[in-house]
């Protein structure tokens, strides 16, 4: 063989190398979105509680408002925050003792607006943990659209200061028996400013 013909096998051989490379970068690329795209068009219901707070004082911005904001910037999930004005400027004590007076006697507060569920298959479900569960308007809205999350994918998570997920993952099955709903993430109130990292360790778990 010449040296023109070695020359030539040489670089037909790179070529293909490098076209088999690149291919292979594209498919793992095509599988990483593929992932995310099949979970379908995703939603954060939450409700967050600004205010007087446990362990985090008088906040402008509740701390599930918080997590509700990095699961939308990690997954492109739309939001419906539950907003009710009942527990507006109340002081940490007195609130606490009005969500119990609540939850004890099963009381379902109003809240502003609403939102047609049918466009969307996975549901992030978020709130704080109060006397064992979410507080009591979340529960309006579970009833409200108590047939409407059937065959859905319905994610629950928490922020607490010592709860941890309580009884809200069961307290949602309850309220939504034909949602497919999954292991709930809790995260401590004090850390959500500080360690979006957890969070994202959580959606990345969940193929995000």
């Amino acid at each position: 063989m010449n040296i023109k013909s070695i020359i030539t096998a040489v670089l037909a051989l790179l070529a293909s190398t490098a076209c088999s490379g690149g291919a292979k970068n594209q498919t793992v690329s095509n599988s990483g979105t593929d992932s995310v795209m099949t979970k379908g068009k995703a939603l954060v219901v939450f409700f967050s509680h600004a205010g007087d707070n446990y362990s985090v004082g008088n906040i402008e911005v509740g701390n599930t408002k918080i997590v509700a904001d990095y699961i939308t910037e990690v997954t492109g999930a739309e939001q419906f925050e539950i907003v009710t004005h009942k527990y507006d400027g109340m002081a940490y004590n007195p609130l606490i003792e009005l969500a119990k007076k609540e939850a004890k006697n099963g009381e379902l507060p109003e809240y502003e607006g609403d939102i047609d569920l049918a466009g969307y298959d996975v549901v992030f479900i978020g709130g704080p943990v109060w006397w064992g569960t979410y507080p009591q308007v979340m529960f309006t809205f579970f009833k409200k659209h108590a047939n409407d999350l059937k065959g859905k994918t319905v994610i629950p998570f928490t922020t607490h200061e010592g709860s941890g997920l309580a009884s809200c993952v069961e307290d949602v099955k309850e309220a939504f028996p034909d949602a497919n709903v999954t292991k709930g993430f809790s995260i401590y109130g004090h850390e959500v400013r500080t360690n979006k990292a957890k969070v994202e360790k959580w959606l990345q778990g969940l193929g995000y």
